[in-house]
């Protein structure tokens, strides 16, 4: 006898170890949903300092307060017919804290009987940060598949452009008796559409390439980290892909801005605002991609209302100051300035980069031109193209001053009455 009592005085050793020392929530609940034991890495993940603020009272005190009446409905069913199977199957479950807060958890039910009574053991795990990875993840997936179709949507458009033009070129050889000066200058406008096209397809490759291979490894790396130590690592790799995704997404944008200019469907819708309101909203929109130590300062003087396109100008100001960003070192200052006079409305942004050399001043503002110290940096070449042509659909002019490793200033003015000029 006495041996038999010491083997259950071990084995009740042996229990209460594994359940106090377990690294996973575990709960008894009794026949009327009532909590009878809890172990120690349960009230750690409820926010409970001991077990007195949970044993005796009901269940539903770990539950959010809007799924009460549906648990004890389910939990009087499964006393009913108890069985060894996980809570919830096909559900997202959320468990409430001492504090009120909700997290997801994981919960597996099993029963067992002392004597002629019912009891329910809960192993309860917090997936919380699970659910983040998979909530990220299928944020990523979302965002390629957006990719993926505007690029599909994109090739279509050039496509139908390439195909119209050559038609447009085909038409008017078979109609016209053409010079030989005349064929010359049709030939020339076929190579610079193909010269078009080549330039295109080079500079795409290159620039799609290196996000959509970020896309994919960090991606592929995501996966590996699953456990909760790695956190920083999945983080890190997250960031590499949603910073992947906006770069995409602005040489897209660049790319259909482009082809709503060449085809005359953007014009520019004058209105009334507040010019000094919009590029202080531009300035605090980029601050979140300036680099180590820069500063962007900006300084209105004059009245505050203009007569413009306020998206126009919006997008302007966020593609000058994205070059400054992009073109100026750590710690470099980018002044932003506005004026508005009785006659001009000027608005100027300088930076602290590398500047451009006069040579290459002359071709700024061409489609797909980028400067001969600028080749190890990512760009497209259209969006000083854009600024311009967005410029003077506003009726107003720009022109850039710099000097190399000096910085560089680019100055835009309107006229008072930019809004009645044809």
């Amino acid at each position: 006898m006495a041996a038999r009592d010491f083997q259950l005085a071990a084995e009740k050793i042996k229990f209460e170890a594994i359940f106090e020392y377990a690294s996973l929530g575990i709960l008894v609940v009794n026949q009327q949903g009532e909590i009878v034991l809890a172990n120690t890495f349960l009230l750690s993940q409820f926010g409970y300092n001991s077990s007195a603020e949970v044993i005796g009272k009901k269940l539903e005190i770990l539950i959010p307060n809007r799924f009460h009446a549906a648990h004890i409905h389910h939990r009087n069913g499964y006393m009913t017919k108890p069985e060894r199977r996980p809570m919830g199957i096909g559900m997202d479950l959320y468990a409430a804290k001492k504090d009120g807060s909700e997290f997801a958890v994981e919960v597996s039910l099993n029963n067992y009987e002392v004597g002629e009574a019912s009891f329910v053991i809960a192993f309860v795990s917090d997936i919380t940060k699970r659910k983040d990875i998979e909530n990220a993840t299928l944020y990523q997936k979302e965002q390629l598949a957006l990719i993926n179709k505007k690029i599909e949507e994109f090739n279509n458009d050039l496509e139908k452009q390439v195909v119209l033009r050559t038609s447009q070129l085909q038409e008017t050889l078979n109609e016209l008796e053409i010079s030989k000066e005349e064929l010359q200058r049709a030939l020339s406008k076929e190579k610079e559409l193909g010269d078009l096209k080549s330039r295109f397809v080079s500079m795409a490759s290159h620039e799609f390439r290196t996000p959509l291979s970020t896309i994919l490894s960090s991606a592929s790396l995501v996966s590996k980290y699953v456990n909760e130590d790695e956190q920083d690592k999945r983080d890190k790799h997250t960031n590499r892909i949603k910073s992947a995704v906006n770069n995409l997404t602005e040489i897209l944008n660049d790319f259909l801005s482009i082809g709503k200019i060449e085809d005359g469907n953007l014009a520019a819708h004058f209105t009334g605002f507040n010019i000094k309101e919009l590029i202080t909203s531009v300035c605090s929109e980029i601050n979140g991609i300036v680099k180590t130590g820069q500063q962007i300062i900006y300084h209105h003087s004059g009245n505050h209302l203009v007569v413009l396109d306020p998206s126009l100008l919006r997008n302007v100001m966020i593609n000058l100051l994205s070059n400054a960003i992009k073109f100026s070192p750590v710690n470099g200052m980018i002044e932003v300035k506005s004026e508005v006079n009785d006659t001009h409305i000027l608005v100027e942004v300088k930076d602290s980069g590398i500047g451009i050399s006069e040579d290459d001043r002359h071709h700024l503002f061409e489609r797909f031109f980028r400067g001969t110290n600028v080749t190890n940096i990512q760009g497209t070449g259209l969006g000083l193209h854009i600024v311009e042509k967005y410029v003077e659909l506003m009726n107003g002019k720009i022109e850039c001053i710099s000097e190399l490793e000096k910085g560089t200033c680019f100055a835009i003015s309107f006229d008072i009455h930019a809004a009645n000029m044809t």
